[in-house]
């Protein structure tokens, strides 16, 4: 409720602050964020973000859960709706590819990790990335042939659609990196259906 001074509630105050550690921590990596940058794009003071969520630290931590909630919400539909199918697996990898699309800050997020952001906080691999990718491996079993390593396909999709979003397909007219436009995303969403249907296709 508000304080009668216009300043808004602090269940408002606090996401305004988790909207804004995210783009923060999305855009400069954890390492690169003052706990002060956040509290000044949140239009509020270290204290109060202190007393709402807890340090840089616990603030990070909560991004990234609710980046993996996120993440999870996508994946459990997606699973769900799976069937053993080579157009099953199409599907499975078109749903990767629009969540990211959509939320850049997610793929962000993950990527400064890849560059060993936040390097004290190491378990959120094994407790969230390794849990998602034994979900979708155990899903998805009986439509990966023998020789095919399953957890390298499942990685690969993600390596790859990460690697594309992040930088787009250089070109005379953008030859350095930028944010692919819808007809680049669906050029590229093609030749992840070739990649799927090739890499599940019976050996």
């Amino acid at each position: 409720m508000s304080d009668g001074t216009g300043a808004p509630p602090d269940d408002d105050l606090r996401e305004r602050i988790l909207r804004a550690a995210t783009r923060l921590f999305a855009e400069l990596g954890y390492d690169a964020t003052p706990l002060d940058l956040i509290a000044d794009t949140a239009g509020t003071g270290t204290g109060m973000v202190t007393e709402l969520v807890g340090g840089k630290q616990a603030l990070y931590l909560e991004v990234m859960r609710r980046a993996y909630e996120a993440e999870q919400e996508m994946l459990v539909a997606a699973t769900d709706a799976f069937t053993p199918t080579v157009e099953g697996a199409v599907a499975l990898v078109d749903a990767v590819l629009d969540f990211y699309a959509a939320n850049p800050q997610f793929r962000a997020l993950w990527m400064h990790r890849w560059l060993a952001d936040a390097a004290d906080t190491e378990r959120l691999e094994a407790e969230y990335v390794l849990s998602q990718t034994q979900h979708v491996m155990e899903r998805t079993r009986e439509l990966v042939p023998p020789d095919v390593d399953a957890y390298y396909l499942v990685a690969t999709v993600i390596w790859t659609v990460f690697g594309f979003l992040a930088g787009g397909r250089p070109t005379q007219g953008l030859p350095s990196r930028h944010h692919p436009d819808a007809d680049e995303i669906e050029r590229f969403r093609n030749y992840l259906h070739v990649l799927t249907r090739r890499m599940v296709a019976p050996c």
